[in-house]
């Protein structure tokens, strides 16, 4: 196949023909370049020393490909409808104009469904889709109900995780006696984390009746939930003198051990105010190393939020943007419902999505997001 990555107006040419987006198309030619500066990054001495440099490298190439190899395979289908055409045009051969009509039949079966799944790659992936991600759970309204329920957001997100493969990393957590948390953070390690958790930022409400209710009342209560793409130190630097790190014993179970030695870390960046503080490991370098993944992903997540200022404006009606004040879903134990407002969509199925079972919500969600962003793209607004 000709080699068309540097023919952009080309390529958008065809993919206006095809359905595709110019705009899009435009991006696509764009991302092709940048996957062949990644390729030469990659082979280089520099990088291939620099370990974090070559893991992130390789990432966004990663991310870049899921993309491009959709990409490669529609413009291969359109070259061949420009031949089949062609071919139709000019040969006056009924065999051979047969076979044109065959191809154009076959090209018009697989060509819809490349161009939608290059749309919704392109326009639900960003730089941050393929990271990984930090998930802070807070209790709010509702005392020790509360608590409870930010134990059941963490167990539905766990549940989530482990049965897509991903990884789950307890890096700080506020128990309660009854089991429930004040606050929890944790990591999530895998392929697409980001991509598909990042639209359980905002509020979530539950209605149910407590345990500790003794007349059957329902009560409400609220979590706050921030979903947080973890960088690595090499993409987002944070400067040693902007912090204030603070040594002290644990608090909260742990035994002897906590009344002995020092390892709870709490960080504070000076510039922001941001404090993150971390005591679950027994190792003072371990709680440290813990603390900085946070205050570095808030962090990147501030500076993201000031960058995009503008484009956030324009585009406030949009999901995803991680506004914790909103209240995005409800939970309504006594008629086993889950509402998630954005979307306007009611499942009574809460029992197996508290289990971990989000597959209908996540997917409903990323469906939602790709449409706003491709009714924005069409306004201009992305």
């Amino acid at each position: 196949m000709a080699d068309n990555t540097k023919n952009g107006n080309g390529a958008a040419g065809q993919g206006a023909r095809g359905g595709l987006e110019p705009a899009i198309c435009a991006r696509l030619e764009e991302m092709a370049k940048r996957r062949l500066e990644l390729h030469d990054l990659l082979a280089s001495s520099e990088v291939a020393t620099n370990p974090g440099r070559l893991r992130v490298l390789s990432r966004e190439l990663g991310t870049l490909s899921k993309s491009l190899d959709i990409y490669e395979q529609l413009k291969k289908i359109w070259t061949e409808k420009e031949e089949a055409q062609r071919m139709l045009e000019t040969e006056t051969d009924a065999e051979m104009q047969g076979l044109a009509r065959e191809e154009l039949q076959s090209v018009a079966r697989r060509e819809p469904t490349l161009v939608e799944e290059a749309r919704s790659r392109f326009l639900l992936d960003d730089e941050d889709a393929s990271r990984n991600a930090i998930v802070e759970i807070r209790a709010g309204t509702g005392g020790d109900e509360a608590a409870l329920f930010a134990a059941d957001l963490f167990g539905m997100y766990r549940r989530f995780a482990e049965g897509r493969g991903w990884k789950v990393e307890l890096m700080s957590g506020s128990p309660t006696d009854l089991g429930g948390f004040r606050e929890i953070i944790f990591g999530v390690s895998g392929q697409e984390v980001f991509r598909m958790l990042r639209y359980e930022s905002g509020g979530h409400r539950v209605q149910r009746v407590p345990e500790t209710e003794t007349q059957g009342r329902i009560h409400t209560s609220a979590c706050t939930v921030a979903v947080l793409p973890e960088v690595e130190e090499v993409e987002f630097v944070v400067k040693d003198e902007d912090l204030e790190i603070d040594r002290y014993h644990s608090s909260g179970p742990g035994g002897q051990h906590v009344n002995k030695t020092a390892s709870a870390i709490r960080i504070h960046h000076k510039p922001t105010g941001a404090i993150v503080q971390c005591q679950d490991e027994k190792s003072q370098f371990k709680n440290l190393a813990k603390a900085m993944r946070i205050m570095r992903s808030r962090l990147y997540e501030l500076a993201e939020e000031k960058r995009h200022a503008e484009r956030d404006k324009a585009r406030r009606t949009l999901i995803g943007t991680g506004d914790r004040s909103e209240r995005i879903r409800t939970y309504n134990f006594p008629q086993n419902r889950v509402s998630d407002h954005r979307l306007k969509l009611t499942l009574h199925n809460l029992d197996r999505v508290i289990m971990g079972e989000m597959d209908e919500l996540v997917r409903a969600l990323m469906d939602y997001d790709r449409q706003l962003k491709l009714e924005a793209l069409a306004a201009g607004k992305v």
